[in-house]
């Protein structure tokens, strides 16, 4: 046995100290100093406990020169320079023990797995077993780790066989525990529950394992009725188990079971444990109870980045997204370091929000934290950009990703469909193939509605087509109804009907897109035949009933349009009113169809009025197609005038001069003909970008064109 040459460190062991330490080694006397005696033992358990790696140098020293190299201090000189943190050290002391007790080899492993080495510590178990040493409960419970830890299904069930040779599967509970672990993390819960009921004294680290196994594979049921179990028997469960047994309750959304379980807890005295508290406010979110959560997060004395993230997501989870944005500066105000889940859910909030400045000022926080180039928020920041309009950023943020998988990619084709960008959309489509990726069910779906929102008829044929013999893809009625939008917008009406009768199950979402078709094209006879298969599924579609009353005034078929409003009277159905959003200066300002409400009324209409001459010397025509009542014509002119994307614009461009600035306008239904005209030519007689998003897409209007290319 050398010495092993380890640095002496003043600073943390005073050098007198050391002197003397070193003096009253020299006193002991040789003859005495064996492997029972004391001194050696007890002085090599105080250096473990104080961690000085400088006094077992001594030690080491000492014995080197009185010729000690006895098995059972060796031992305890390997786990001293473990617990001091020299892992190199230790493993020199090892591999030069002529003789080593398996107590010194489960030390090394057990290390090895503790410091994210697992491959080391398998390596260390092979050599063990082939110098003929036989592992006990212990080596079995670290090295059974290491082999989830490196996905090393065939060489843990090997090992698992050897424990059941030596009898440890069924005797120890430290060794069933670890089984159920390892089978758990594989995912093969069926192979981990065998294991459990075989163990003859089980405990709550074993039930435990088993109920976190079920909840990460998904199997919440079976995760509860564990859980069950575990109490019958009379385990109480610890704070891991409540941590695991409330996050499959809010998977399932079962808020009573998850509230008895948050007094168990309670009882128990593990409400105020980090672990028990953050699976409770994520199961109140995932259940819906938001106001619950609140109330779990107010106990935190000092959240961690764990709780703010679970609270943030919640919050965007369940629509609250003004509430998660001023958490998430709460967080900030906290100097908590948000992690990429926290940002990617922040920008998800801007997204739905479509609050693009303070997108902007988030992304900004995200390259401050250097996680510009990860996936995760890099996906959410082309979801942001691309729901505000802003394709070009959205493309940079895209490009500069390191890590391509589907998830930027699809997020990516679907800002290039949302804007009209048909052909980008399509040529990152085929790229796919270059980066390796395989298409999935959404990644159609998006390509499909940049064909769409783009007229690209053929091209979506094609991809269906392909799709519809490829077995990896699973169709849905949403992939349908985007073909029979596609066709049907098109004038291709029959095709686009017998694209319905062909599913299996059409569902209302599917004869409703057909009867917008008919609408588009002024297709009476079939939207009545339509209308019929439509209120079959479902009698009280409010849709439905405005899409044809809306059908008969845009034919002037006013009696009809008077029976339908009467008959939805009767129904008790209302007409969502049409409203456009713009904002100003960080402040939203609504509008809806002659609206007169706001205090800037009279200069409203008065840009609007500028705005009207201007581009009638420019050709606009009012198209009183677009006016849905039995009108004059200078009645329904009047009537179009006042539609509210016209009075956003009139308001935006009379409260922003500044001609570089882009005006964003929201409306909740589709824009009509006229309003999209309209705002074509108003683009090019104020040289300004107008950028409005309807319930179906972005239209980007720049000199006197729009991006749709007339086709929505």
């Amino acid at each position: 046995m050398q010495a092993i040459p380890c640095n002496s460190n003043r600073n943390t062991v005073g050098f007198a100290k050391f002197l003397n330490f070193a003096r009253a080694f020299e006193t002991l006397s040789p003859p005495t100093l064996s492997d029972g005696h004391p001194s050696y033992a007890s002085l090599i358990q105080r250096c473990r406990e104080t961690k000085s790696i400088t006094e077992l140098a001594i030690i080491q020293t000492h014995m080197l020169k009185r010729g000690l190299s006895h098995l059972g201090l060796g031992s305890k000189l390997v786990d001293g320079f473990l617990k001091c943190g020299r892992m190199n050290c230790a493993r020199k002391l090892f591999d030069e023990m002529p003789h080593r007790h398996v107590v010194t080899w489960n030390s090394l492993i057990a290390a090895y797995v503790k410091h994210r080495l697992s491959e080391e510590g398998v390596r260390l178990y092979d050599r063990m077993i082939l110098e003929g040493v036989m592992p006990d409960d212990f080596t079995f419970s670290s090295v059974f780790k290491a082999f989830a830890d490196l996905g090393l299904l065939v060489e843990g069930r090997r090992a698992h066989g050897l424990s059941v040779v030596l009898g440890f599967e069924v005797s120890s509970v430290f060794v069933g525990s670890a089984l159920v672990d390892m089978y758990a993390k594989f995912g093969t819960m069926q192979e981990a529950r065998l294991v459990a009921d075989r163990v003859l004294e089980k405990d709550v680290v074993l039930f435990t394992a088993l109920i976190v196994g079920y909840s990460q594979c998904g199997e919440n049921g079976e995760a509860m009725v564990v859980f069950r179990e575990m109490i019958s028997k009379g385990i109480k469960p610890n704070e891991y188990t409540f941590a695991s047994i409330l996050i499959s309750c809010g998977n399932l959304e079962d808020s009573l079971t998850g509230k008895f379980i948050h007094c168990v807890t309670i009882k128990s005295g593990f409400e105020s444990a980090v672990a028990s508290q953050t699976s409770l406010l994520t199961m109140y979110s995932k259940c819906g109870l938001v106001d619950d959560s609140l109330k779990v997060f107010k106990h935190f004395v000092n959240p961690n980045q764990v709780t703010w993230t679970s609270l943030v997501v919640g919050l965007v989870q369940n629509g609250r997204e003004e509430i998660a944005l001023s958490k998430f500066r709460g967080m900030i105000r906290s100097s908590v370091i948000p992690n990429s889940f926290t940002f990617s859910s922040v920008l998800c909030a801007c997204s739905s929000l479509a609050m693009l400045e303070q997108g902007k000022q988030i992304h900004a926080m995200v390259l401050k934290f250097g996680l510009g180039t990860d996936k995760y928020t890099g996906t959410a920041l082309i979801d942001l950009y691309g729901k505000c309009g802003v394709v070009d950023m959205a493309r940079s943020v895209f490009d500069g990703l390191l890590e391509l998988d589907l998830a930027p990619v699809n997020t990516m084709i679907y800002s290039f469909a949302q804007n009209g960008f048909g052909h980008e959309a399509l040529a990152l489509y085929e790229r796919m193939k270059e980066l390796g990726l395989a298409q999935n069910d959404q990644t159609l779906l998006s390509v499909l509605l940049a064909c769409r929102n783009a007229g690209l008829v053929d091209e979506g044929l094609v991809i269906f087509a392909s799709a519809s013999s490829n077995p990896s893809i699973n169709l849905t009625n949403e992939h349908y109804a985007c073909m029979v939008d596609l066709l049907g917008r098109a004038g291709r009406l029959r095709e686009a009907e017998m694209l319905v009768t062909r599913v299996e199950n059409p569902d209302v979402v599917l004869w409703r897109t057909l009867l917008s078709a008919c609408r588009i094209h002024w297709e009476v006879d079939m939207a009545k035949r339509v209308t019929n298969m439509v209120l079959e599924l479902a009698p009280r579609d409010d849709g439905a009933h405005v899409l044809l009353s809306n059908l008969f005034a845009s034919t002037g078929d006013w009696n009809r349009v008077i029976e339908m409003k009467s008959l939805m009277r009767e129904m008790r159905l209302r007409k969502n009113p049409a409203m456009s959003w713009v904002d100003i200066d960080r402040e939203v300002h609504t509008f809806m169809a002659g609206d007169r409400s706001h205090p800037n009324s009279n200069e409203i209409y008065g840009m609007l009025e500028e705005l009207i001459e201007k581009i009638k010397g420019l050709g606009y025509v009012p198209d009183t197609r677009f006016v849905l009542q039995d009108l004059g014509d200078k009645e329904k002119e009047r009537s179009l005038y006042c539609h509210s994307e016209k009075l956003a614009v009139a308001f935006a461009l009379w409260k922003s001069s500044n001609r570089a600035t882009t005006i964003r306008i929201l409306k909740n239904l589709r824009v009509c003909g006229d309003c999209h005209n309209w705002m074509k030519l108003v683009s090019r007689a104020v040289g300004r970008e107008i950028i409005a998003r309807d319930a179906k897409r972005f239209h980007h209007f720049r000199d006197g064109m729009c991006s749709c290319g007339d086709y929505w």
